[in-house]
């Protein structure tokens, strides 16, 4: 079988590497764009290549060495160029950042996360755009690119056609992104589900994730937190879960917030978007139908909410994304 995602314009990715690559960095690109095609999920099947300035050994950052078969020309070809992290960050190669400058200039969508964020420095990429890296460095980014607009709280920013990322997982938080503005929610989801990851860790900010949720301590709110996604329908005011929660509404919204870096509204909103991305995706019930489904009460609402997290209408985001039903 193929994917039924062949006619998507994002099919070549070529991942960059330098001497002093970091192996998680690349293992996260590999892990997301290199996967082979799986029937239960559907999932899209990338033409998938690592390049480097010299195609040969490259040196690794933790023990190991790689082989690299290919040079940066393949770069020329590409619709998704990664820049992955490495360890002497302040040096990065010339040739890279020249080879990743010319794909953004002839349309290619440029991501990288942790310090492969320097590179898009020196491309002069990071020039009047918000962007992000690893919290322990993002001082110097600002610093060394003092026209890029840093922001060392999130876990990534994606600024028109480029796209950083934070430190280690965080890497993947973008490129989920990524696949699910390119590929719909439910692309997003199979492939989180397959690497045992969560699909969306935010904090209920629209085009990032303003910071990272903490695992929820499963004697404390994790419970429910299950339990909301699976009510969302319900009344989900604060002075209701405080109740089920045996707190009162000002001890439960200070938990809440240190468990789950947001407010008990802004998670509640943003879990509902995500289950109404679902069904606009997934069913052609009308909006106002989900809109009740999801505790949204009215289409009126729903388009507010979702439009402000999303940045396009449930209409449009539904003509997008909509899973086509079987012939």
């Amino acid at each position: 079988m193929e994917s039924t995602h062949a006619g998507n314009a994002m099919r070549n990715v070529v991942v960059l590497v330098q001497d002093g690559a970091e192996p998680f960095g690349l293992g996260s690109m590999c892990e997301v764009w290199a996967e082979p095609y799986h029937p239960e999920d559907d999932n899209p099947v990338f033409d998938f290549k690592v390049a480097t300035t010299r195609p040969g050994r490259v040196r690794g950052a933790s023990g190991f060495d790689l082989h690299v078969e290919h040079g940066l020309d393949v770069v020329a070809g590409a619709d998704l160029v990664c820049v992955c992290p490495k360890r002497d960050y302040l040096e990065p190669s010339p040739e890279v950042a020249a080879a990743v400058r010319a794909a953004h200039d002839r349309g290619a969508t440029v991501f990288a996360h942790c310090t492969g964020a320097f590179v898009l420095g020196e491309a002069g990429l990071l020039d009047g755009r918000r962007c992000t890296t690893h919290w322990r460095h993002a001082d110097r980014l600002a610093e060394r690119f003092p026209r890029a607009q840093v922001d060392g709280d999130v876990l990534y920013v994606h600024d028109g056609s480029v796209i950083t990322g934070a430190g280690s997982a965080a890497g993947l938080d973008a490129a989920l992104h990524l696949l699910r503005e390119t590929f719909g929610a439910a692309t997003a989801a199979s492939a989180a589900r397959r690497m045992v990851v969560p699909p969306h860790r935010d904090g209920g900010q629209a085009q990032f994730i303003a910071r990272a949720v903490p695992d929820c301590d499963a004697e404390t709110l994790g419970p429910l937190l299950t339990w909301i996604v699976a009510n969302l329908g319900s009344d989900l005011d604060v002075e209701t879960l405080a109740r089920r929660a045996l707190m009162s509404p000002r001890t439960f919204a200070r938990r809440f917030r240190a468990e789950t870096g947001a407010t008990p509204h802004a998670w509640v909103t943003r879990q509902r978007v995500l289950r109404a991305e679902q069904l606009l995706e997934e069913t052609d019930r009308p909006v106002e139908w989900i809109a009740g489904e999801v505790g949204f009460g009215n289409a009126a609402t729903l388009r507010h909410h979702f439009t402000r997290v999303r940045g396009v209408s449930p209409q449009r985001y539904r003509r997008q994304f909509a899973v086509p039903a079987p012939a």
